[in-house]
């Protein structure tokens, strides 16, 4: 049986490994890695038979791939938004710090060619969610970085999210088909919060994750005063991508859209 939460640490190298195609996350159906980096490191990516997103979470770096060069900088994901580029099978992504950076890679399994796109914070605007619905304890700001509209080519789904502090996540309780890994970061390190996996629940914290079978029910929570970021990754299924309609919430608590508190 697949584990559903983790905590991992970095090895000697600077590498934290999430999931992976034969570990006990192999449901998720993805690679899935952090990097921290020093000053003056680089670090390259090239796999074949796999597309790549490499995610800036913080710090200063410069991106390298198929011949072009792209400095990228975030404080953190907290106040700054998304760069990544992302590339089908065969592209080397070159990543080079230029001070101290932590950078997130998603792989998965994908023979198509469609070539290599930077993205920028612009491109991926956060927007609020769920504004005065459910006691205005739901609210939350999401950005999508690409999804099946915007990379239909891709077997993934990258984005994320920022929960206001004490506030809930992905509310209502809701599931759909495919795999999805949650990678959680707080604005103090002792921060916390919960995270539901069907009727598990675990306690989130400072660079944890959840990997989230398809089917299962998967709301968040956060402490109050800490704030939540979410790197939400999804596998889409053969026949079967994640679209943004395809939020199948559970019918137990639909009533609440209408509730008045």
């Amino acid at each position: 049986m697949s584990k559903v939460f983790g905590y991992p640490e970095y090895d000697e190298k600077g590498e934290k490994i999430l999931t992976t195609y034969d570990n006990e996350y192999k449901a998720m159906m993805m690679d899935i890695r952090v990097y921290r980096m020093k000053a003056g490191e680089t670090r390259t990516f090239l796999r074949e038979g796999e597309e790549t997103a490499v995610l800036l979470l913080s710090g200063n770096i410069t991106y390298k791939w198929n011949g072009n060069e792209a400095a990228a900088t975030r404080k953190d994901v907290f106040t700054e938004g998304p760069w990544c580029v992302h590339g089908c099978t065969g592209t080397e992504i070159a990543v080079v710090a230029n001070a101290e950076s932590q950078i997130l890679v998603q792989c998965t399994k994908n023979e198509k060619d469609f070539g290599a796109r930077l993205y920028k914070p612009e491109d991926a605007p956060w927007g609020y969610s769920s504004v005065g619905k459910f006691g205005n304890v739901a609210k939350r700001r999401v950005n999508t970085i690409f999804d099946h509209d915007i990379s239909p080519e891709s077997n993934m789904v990258l984005g994320e999210v920022l929960n206001d502090r004490g506030n809930w996540s992905g509310y209502l309780p809701h599931r759909h088909p495919q795999p999805e890994t949650y990678f959680f970061k707080f604005d103090h390190p002792e921060g916390f919060g919960a995270s539901f996996v069907g009727d598990q629940v675990f306690k989130s914290t400072d660079e944890s994750f959840s990997a989230i079978p398809g089917g299962e029910l998967h709301p968040q929570a956060v402490a109050p005063g800490y704030q939540m970021y979410t790197c939400w990754m999804i596998r889409h299924i053969d026949g079967n991508p994640w679209l943004q309609t395809d939020r199948c919430e559970d019918e137990r608590y639909t009533w609440l859209h209408d509730a008045e508190f």
